[in-house]
């Protein structure tokens, strides 16, 4: 994705400092379910557009500690909407395909929700909040299966654990009965970018082209890297204890973003490739 100096960004995020190096935007420490410290970030910055990727993402955890949960993926994006509302400022909120329960996927923008987990359940229940943003004020994106590199990455995500799984010679078990549109992390802020850029409205799927089993991605994955995918063995949901239930076949229909915003996803293939020599530019940097 290229650069565009006619944006002035401002980041936020829980750490006193950014974990990226060398970036041109700002930055300041924002805990998102403080409602006064949203406020005053409004105040101080004055944005035309807020992009809320913050989220509890670890879908068992959402089960164990509901209340969290609901005050980072709901009352947050409230807050976060009233503030919005009251500015005149447009709300582009990151969504999930757990908001779906898998029976009938890929979804397009139009399907009903039916969220299996507490997870789904308080990320639907942004999604509706944000709504609060105004009439013409609100953008929902939803994904899918992120993937991809960065500085100072607190958790790890599924290439790179793989990957490092695979070269230490570990067999895994993946599962082969849920189905996915695995999602690039580049393609899908460049999908965002454009619908800054386009001022677009109301809801999009922004994901890969490719639906898998979560098995048939880490063999291609695999593939990619020029590992041994016999250390990938079949398994199914029933394996694995998990406190939250996963939707079987999700995965999008990206037909809209590719018609109304020119999205244009790599392939798996490709993605894999840049995230090494992504990793490798990170690795040399001073």
């Amino acid at each position: 994705m290229g650069r565009h100096p006619e944006y002035d960004l401002l980041a936020t995020g829980r750490d006193k400092m950014p974990r990226f190096t060398g970036g041109s935007c700002g930055y300041v420490p924002l805990d998102i379910t403080n409602p006064d410290a949203i406020s005053q970030t409004f105040v101080d910055f004055a944005p035309d557009v807020v992009i809320n990727c913050a989220a509890m993402t670890q879908v068992d955890e959402c089960e164990s500690n509901r209340e969290a949960c609901w005050q980072v993926n709901a009352i947050a994006v409230d807050n976060l909407a009233k503030n919005c509302l009251a500015r005149g400022t447009r709300l582009i909120q990151v969504s999930t395909d757990f908001v779906f329960d898998g029976q009938n996927g890929p979804y397009k923008e139009g399907a009903r929700p039916n969220p299996l987990s507490y997870y789904g359940r308080s990320k639907l229940a942004g999604e509706n909040y944000a709504r609060g943003a105004g009439m013409d004020k609100w953008s929902i994106v939803r994904t899918v299966l992120i993937y991809g590199v960065a500085e100072g990455l607190q958790r790890s995500n599924f290439v790179w654990w793989l990957k490092d799984n695979l070269e230490a010679g570990k067999t895994v078990k993946i599962v082969t009965d849920q189905w996915r549109t695995p999602t690039y992390a580049l393609d899908l802020a460049a999908g965002i970018e454009k619908m800054v850029r386009f001022s677009k409205q109301g809801v999009y799927h922004l994901a890969g082209r490719e639906l898998f089993s979560v098995f048939e991605f880490a063999k291609e994955i695999a593939k990619t890297l020029d590992l041994d995918d016999s250390l990938i063995l079949p398994a199914d949901e029933s394996t694995f204890t998990q406190a939250a239930t996963r939707p079987s076949k999700s995965g999008f229909i990206i037909l809209k973003a590719e018609s109304e915003l020119g999205y244009s996803p790599h392939s798996t293939r490709e993605s894999v490739l840049e995230m090494v020599k992504e990793e490798q530019r990170i690795k040399l940097s001073p």
